[in-house]
């Protein structure tokens, strides 16, 4: 690409990260629509960070460093949490920037490097994380940025340079594009790197190999030196932990059906012709690369929520970029630059949805409703910026069977297949759970366990989340998980443990419960109210 066309597209980059990260700023404040949940856990994360905790030392998650940091050095710096996911944004977006013109200029021609760049500038700085839900959520940033990430470091090494080759400085985007992806979602890295290495390899790019290698070591010795030694054997106990666990290994459909349902099968078919038609056009590197590639597409899609295909533009931009001359054909009969324009369209279309999601939702934000919104931390004022409808946060709805004893449907209560309720000490908990009213909950526990002396401890719950030293005079347990994932992470430095009569997840409250048990500790009985029963825990 000639340098005048370098600075317009540069322009043009630039332009996009004013204009998506800008426009969520003119409403000072962050509002959410969905997934308060999520982002609770997500402000846990960034605040014990800007305190100066490390992820997997101090607490456990299976999230990576730089899917928090970027947040967490604004909030350090003063920013409330809902400006600092813009912020966070625009510096993820500008930090990407060189790279996607590296990729755009070398490996591009004609108007992809333009719909390329603005695609992923667009992971970078949507407010919603794909799928064709109209709504605002910050919840899962980390895998839109990931992806960011991904659509640099492949195409550096599936697509071959148009003009002079720079090995060094692709390697060196390709290490360092890596690594980020060990430190921000390891998935991704796991589910890229074979095609990756075989892309190199199949070309005999010795030096960008070394220059990968390189830049990866760099950034690793870099963290061992920040967060020292132990840090890479306490995120690998903490992605374990959640790949053993029965609670998260995969949050949303089976894997067979996130290539053949009804839903994915039209995407997962484009792809399998697209690799059966660059092989057939002499793209045999490129037909591999994406050969191999295609099981590690189809896992981060199964082991992300909402499975979606994420993936599918930039099989779109390959089909579209290696196409043949006209007149090439296949065994057939069948024109392969025809067949490859088709494939690539339809790519388009099966992931036009989360597409066009991603790209309204930072004007579907300008245009969001404020009047009836609250502070998601309503006792941070600090954090006043990160608001969402009150009725969401307060709104409390109670669900238990309707077949226990004396129950009109009690006489199918075997028909359901009901988990066995809990056991506490003897005592079997009420099968009941609640749903919304997640600032409700907190703000209730946390002023009875202040009115009951309590203040001051460290406490530990049994059910997804332990936010209580948000909501109170309380401090976060070190070790333990914001997000349950299973286990017991952190149970030894809890003061006590707080076990909701109504969780909000039942069977993560039996989990847990079963965990202490199993291990041998002793829940002591301290308080009772209606809410919940206060436990000391006592170590085997």
């Amino acid at each position: 690409m000639s340098r005048p066309r370098t600075a317009a597209l540069t322009a043009f980059l630039a332009l996009a990260i004013v204009i998506l990260g800008g426009v969520p700023l003119l409403k000072g404040a962050l509002y959410l629509e969905k997934h308060e949940g999520d982002t609770l856990h997500l402000a846990e994360l960034v605040l014990r960070m800007a305190r100066g905790e490390w992820p997997h030392l101090d607490f456990m998650t299976p999230i990576g460093v730089l899917a928090i940091a970027p947040i967490a050095v604004f909030v350090k710096a003063g920013a409330g949490i809902g400006h600092a996911i813009f912020y966070s944004q625009i510096l993820v977006a500008v930090l990407l920037l060189p790279a996607v013109l590296r990729v755009a200029t070398s490996r591009m021609t004609g108007p992809w490097p333009w719909a390329y760049g603005g695609f992923v500038m667009l992971l970078c700085l949507a407010l919603v994380h794909g799928e064709a839900e109209s709504s605002v959520s910050i919840s899962m940033h980390y895998n839109r940025w990931a992806w960011a990430v991904s659509y640099t470091v492949i195409p550096l090494a599936v697509l071959a340079p148009l003009g002079r080759p720079r090995p060094w400085l692709d390697g060196a985007l390709i290490g360092l594009g890596m690594a980020v992806l060990v430190l921000m979602k390891v998935t991704y890295f796991a589910a890229f790197a074979p095609g990756i290495a075989v892309a190199l390899l199949a070309r005999r790019q010795g030096t960008m190999i070394a220059a990968a290698l390189i830049a990866g070591l760099g950034v690793a010795t870099l963290t061992t030196a920040l967060a020292g030694p132990a840090f890479w054997a306490a995120y690998l106990k903490d992605l374990l932990t959640v790949a053993t666990g029965e609670t998260r290994a995969a949050p949303g459909e089976s894997f067979i059906d996130v290539i053949v349902a009804p839903l994915y099968m039209g995407g997962s078919l484009a792809l399998i012709a697209a690799v059966i038609f660059l092989r057939q056009a002499g793209r045999a590197v490129e037909g591999l690369a994406l050969l191999l590639l295609m099981p590690g597409f189809f896992y981060v899609a199964y082991q992300n929520f909402g499975n979606d295909p994420q993936w599918l533009y930039m099989m779109a931009l390959f089909a579209f970029l290696l196409r043949p001359g006209a007149g090439v054909t296949n065994g057939m009969g069948w024109d392969l630059r025809a067949a490859l324009t088709v494939t690539g369209i339809a790519a388009l279309c099966f992931g036009a949805p989360s597409a066009i999601n991603l790209a309204f939702s930072p004007w579907r934000h300008l245009a969001a409703e404020t009047e009836e919104t609250v502070p998601l931390l309503p006792r941070l004022a600090a954090h006043a910026d990160l608001r969402t409808p009150e009725s969401r946060l307060y709104t409390v709805n109670l669900k238990e069977p309707y077949d226990q004893p004396g129950d009109p449907f009690a006489a199918f209560r075997d028909l359901a297949k009901r988990e066995d309720p809990p056991v506490l000490n003897g005592d079997t908990l009420p099968e009941c759970q609640i749903e919304g009213g997640i600032s409700g909950w907190f703000e209730l526990v946390d002023d009875d366990l202040t009115a009951a002396g309590f203040a001051g401890s460290s406490i530990l719950g049994t059910d997804l989340y332990s936010a209580y030293w948000m909501f109170g005079d309380f401090k976060p347990v070190k070790g333990a998980a914001p997000w349950y994932y299973g286990g017991l992470s952190g149970a030894e430095n809890a003061d006590y443990v707080v076990v909701p009569l109504c969780p909000m997840a039942f069977s993560l409250r039996s989990e847990m419960l079963k965990a202490f048990d199993e291990a041998g500790w002793t829940l002591r009985e301290v308080r009772r109210t209606p809410l919940y029963i206060l436990m000391e825990p006592i170590a085997p």
